[in-house]
């Protein structure tokens, strides 16, 4: 005979779930852990004799999807297979492939212009772990090999490209092989492109990296990230393993809204790229304009490299006022229409002071020699009407 629960027990135990049609949208499944129907599948799950949910941290149905489905674009049209997982920011993705792959003793080898908290992640986190960074001009490919060769103890090779905030390009299909000849890993911030516009996966490295916060979102309401690489074992081990153990997983409300945002990426990167075309050539042609930093102006001394990789010029540039820090600081002041943040990828048009902000911590020298000066403003070009953007741009000018 059946007992009746008591009120306050039935207050805590949830009622069957009634699911008699499909969602729509993917659900977020707001749950710390998994309930299972037996014990007996309970031990098949944890000892790997069947696939199944444990605990969030280890995995949850809704960032399943969202993985899967980062993954998929990122090698869309290539024929090949990746793997994906999803995590807590961009910084955390980079943090556990590093994590992941890279030990004690081993060293990185990357470039003096890429985005200031990876550097200070390299250099304030790793290295006292044991890992030291090696800065080189990666444009040079024959300094590249020679330090390759030089030093067995290079575990990897990480870059971007379009760099931040100079837009500066590397050859991802050459770093790539010279990686490969000399036993490191290749790893590529893909942030700034996105799948839409640039697939690294297609030139031979072994991982990209984004911060979904960016571009794949595009609402600048959420912070995630997500790692995909090449070896599809690899991502299913030893890097799980890492972001299982070490926390750094994604939640599923972030993961939903990353989902949510790409619904409409290949609208909102075309506009980005439409309107930021414009707006570099309007500034290149301004007399107060020292120079603008877009690789789909001819005048960037990457346009060539760019054309080859990218298959437009995405939403980013830079630029520099002639006047320097007081001009930059002025027009900061000026703005109106667009938005002073310290982000980037939304559909609002947003404006950083990087030497003063993103790069605040980096030592000047380094800053100046990769072109990052006092004066530099980064534009993130939204999705508004371009005239209203080019509108406010002039009149703080």
């Amino acid at each position: 005979m059946k007992k009746d629960i008591k009120f306050g027990s039935l207050c805590v135990h949830d009622v069957p779930h009634n699911e008699t049609t499909k969602s729509h949208q993917i659900p977020i499944y707001a749950t710390s852990s998994f309930e299972f129907e037996s014990i007996d599948q309970g031990m098949a799950i944890f000892t790997g004799k069947e696939s199944g949910h444990v605990y969030g941290r280890y995995g949850n149905p809704t960032i399943d999807s969202v993985q899967k489905k980062l993954s998929q674009l990122e090698v869309y049209g290539l024929g090949i297979e990746a793997e994906g997982l999803m995590m807590s920011s961009g910084m955390a993705a980079i943090s556990t492939m590093i994590m992941s792959v890279v030990k004690s003793g081993e060293k990185i080898l990357s470039q003096g212009n890429i985005y200031g908290g990876t550097s200070e992640l390299f250099l304030k986190t790793f290295q006292p772990l044991g890992i030291e960074t090696v800065m080189t001009n990666l444009k040079d490919l024959d300094a590249v090999e020679q330090v390759l060769k030089s030093d067995p103890s290079i575990r990897m090779v990480y870059f971007e490209t379009p760099a931040n905030p100079t837009m500066a390009c590397v050859d991802i299909q050459e770093l790539a092989a010279l990686a490969k000849k000399y036993g490191a890993y290749s790893a590529v911030d893909n942030t700034f492109c996105t799948p839409y516009l640039q697939q690294p996966l297609k030139f031979g490295v072994d991982f990209v990296v984004h911060s979904t916060t960016k571009y794949l979102n595009g609402h600048g309401n959420s912070i995630a990230g997500v790692l995909i690489g090449r070896d599809v074992e690899l991502m299913r081990g030893k890097v799980w393993q890492t972001m299982k153990l070490a926390g750094t997983n994604c939640n599923p409300w972030d993961a939903w809204l990353v989902n949510n945002g790409t619904k409409t990426l290949a609208l909102r990167m075309e506009k980005h790229n439409a309107n930021a075309q414009a707006i570099a050539e309007f500034l290149e042609n301004h007399p107060k304009v020292e120079r603008v930093n877009y690789n789909g102006l001819s005048s960037h001394e990457d346009h060539n490299l760019a054309k080859k990789q990218m298959k437009k010029f995405g939403g980013m540039l830079s630029f520099e006022l002639k006047g320097g820090l007081d001009a930059g600081i002025s027009f900061m002041n000026k703005i109106r229409f667009c938005t002073l943040a310290p982000t980037l990828g939304d559909v609002d048009t947003l404006v950083l002071h990087p030497a003063s902000m993103s790069h605040i911590n980096i030592p000047k020298e380094i800053r100046l020699r990769n072109g990052i000066t006092d004066g530099l403003i980064r534009l993130s070009v939204g999705i508004e009407e371009v005239e209203d953007i080019i509108f406010d741009l002039e009149n703080a000018i």
